[in-house]
């Protein structure tokens, strides 16, 4: 199946229903998350740089919200470490199966990856070396956050990481005005108008809930990780690696 053009927003809607990830996202989600989230194939990449040099002989790396598996194609591109499985978990039927067609795709790599479709918050994290949130916690409610960080705190081995990549905001209005400019901008030279801005935007302000840098790390220590560092950060786009 051919990757469409994202032209879900581009006509004006009489009602914006709350975003989802269902079959009309799942056919243009690669052109979408590449013309929307800035530096999102340098993340998935060095998402693979990561999972290669932390994944540990006879452990689990989980790919949390996998959607199309990109981040659990890299890592498997990348790990070196024997015996190594990789989890993907994503809660849309419609990318699940997606996921599986391109995995089959990926006759590189002996790795194995099961893909579960489920919410992820029933998932146990067991015997696990990393971890990848990768734009997921953005859509968990913001009370049930912390509950998540500690789950995958504890299932994670001594040395182990979880790479957390999120769209954030910003405290002071000057700087989250400033951010997100660019960010519309960065939007409108690939090609989408205002009103796919503007719409999109209206159907993700009550399901996609980004915080600050800083509310970030301070979960990350009330969960157990005494340091994280941020490696990337693009306009209002950024991830994050903590180790255990």
């Amino acid at each position: 199946m051919p990757n469409k053009t994202d032209a879900i927003y581009a006509g004006p809607l009489q009602n914006i229903i709350d975003f989802q990830f269902d079959e009309r996202v799942v056919a243009v989600f690669p052109d979408m998350i590449q013309r929307s989230v800035p530096g999102y194939g340098m993340i998935i990449s060095n998402i693979g740089i990561l999972a290669g040099k932390y994944a540990q002989t006879g452990s689990h790396c989980y790919d949390l919200g996998c959607s199309l598996g990109a981040a659990s194609l890299a890592m498997r591109q990348r790990i070196t470490a024997p015996d190594c499985e990789i989890i993907s978990v994503d809660n849309s039927p419609a990318m699940i199966e997606r996921a599986r067609e391109l995995l089959a795709l990926d006759t590189e790599s002996t790795i194995p990856v099961t893909m579960i479709c489920t919410d992820l918050q029933d998932v146990s994290i067991e015997n696990a070396s990393v971890v990848v949130l990768n734009f997921t916690l953005q859509f968990i409610p913001p009370a049930e956050r912390l509950a998540l960080i500690r789950r995958i705190y504890a299932g994670l081995r001594p040395g182990g990481i979880l790479i957390l990549s999120e769209k954030i905001a910003f405290s002071e209005p000057e700087r989250q005005h400033f951010h997100e400019e660019l960010h519309h901008d960065f939007k409108r030279a690939n090609g989408y108008s205002d009103l796919e801005i503007s719409q999109k935007r209206s159907a993700l302000e009550k399901v996609m809930i980004p915080e600050t840098l800083a509310c970030h790390k301070k979960r990350l220590r009330a969960a157990g990780f005494s340091a994280s560092e941020l490696w990337f950060q693009c306009f209002n786009f950024a991830s994050l690696v903590a180790i255990k």
